[in-house]
């Protein structure tokens, strides 16, 4: 009998927790007025800011989170007071983005630049550096975009709100360069068996070469090569 009590106690603690189970009709009420106070707010922000989210604005959506959740199941926790939370940060988005319209100096600081990754199939490789992006990572979202070759790519540019933009060439001037298939860097060569187009696995720089020892890359100085890819994008 003791271990029943013991387990209904232990069970009731986890599913209503310190809370008397009339508070539920408040959190049902306060769920209600804290989404349709979210509901507002966003349109108040308007749709560039639901859209696509700079790294500002996505500290105001979790800012706006955060004042939204507590309120809706803490008892302590009263709606005016994340009214007032409500007001000041969207107060302050409205500033921040009057500014942001203002001066560009501002807008670069608050929301970054959109940065060139690769140009002429090649990856620039400083500019990828910063970003702090995984090959396999950026490899894949490539892929989505059907794309299997880095030679298919005039420019790919990352946007400040961390999509990628990517221009093609057409196909009749597809170039040959790095495969970006699955398993398709799992084998680099230092020795050349056959002349053909070799891409850099580092940064993708792709040159013609004969038989031997692979010569480093001219624009990273990397000594790995796989064989090139000429295959045009299918869309």
């Amino acid at each position: 009998m003791g271990i029943l009590v013991l387990l209904n106690s232990y069970w009731q603690e986890i599913l209503w927790g310190a809370e008397e189970t009339d508070f539920l009709s408040q959190v049902a009420v306060r769920t209600v007025l804290m989404f349709l106070i979210i509901v507002i707010a966003l349109r108040l922000l308007g749709k560039r800011g639901v859209k696509q989210l700079s790294v500002f604005e996505l500290v105001v959506i979790i800012g706006l989170g955060s004042a939204a959740g507590d309120p809706m199941f803490y008892k302590e926790v009263g709606i005016v007071f994340s009214l007032l939370v409500f007001v000041i940060i969207i107060g302050f988005y409205a500033l921040i983005t009057f500014w942001v319209a203002k001066s560009k100096k501002f807008e670069d600081l608050v929301e970054g630049k959109s940065i060139c990754l690769i140009e002429k199939g090649v990856f620039t490789i400083d500019n990828f550096k910063k970003e702090n992006l995984g090959s396999e990572e950026f490899f894949s979202e490539l892929r989505l975009k059907g794309i299997s070759q880095l030679g298919q790519i005039e420019t790919a540019i990352e946007e400040t709100s961390g999509e990628v933009s990517v221009f093609y060439y057409p196909p009749e001037e597809t170039r040959y360069g790095l495969p970006i298939m699955l398993n398709s860097l799992d084998n680099p060569l230092t020795y050349i068996d056959k002349a053909a187009h070799y891409s850099c696995t580092f940064c993708g720089y792709t040159e013609e070469k004969t038989s031997g020892p692979a010569s480093p890359c001219p624009s990273c100085q990397k000594k790995q090569w796989v064989k090139s890819s000429n295959k045009i994008r299918i869309t």
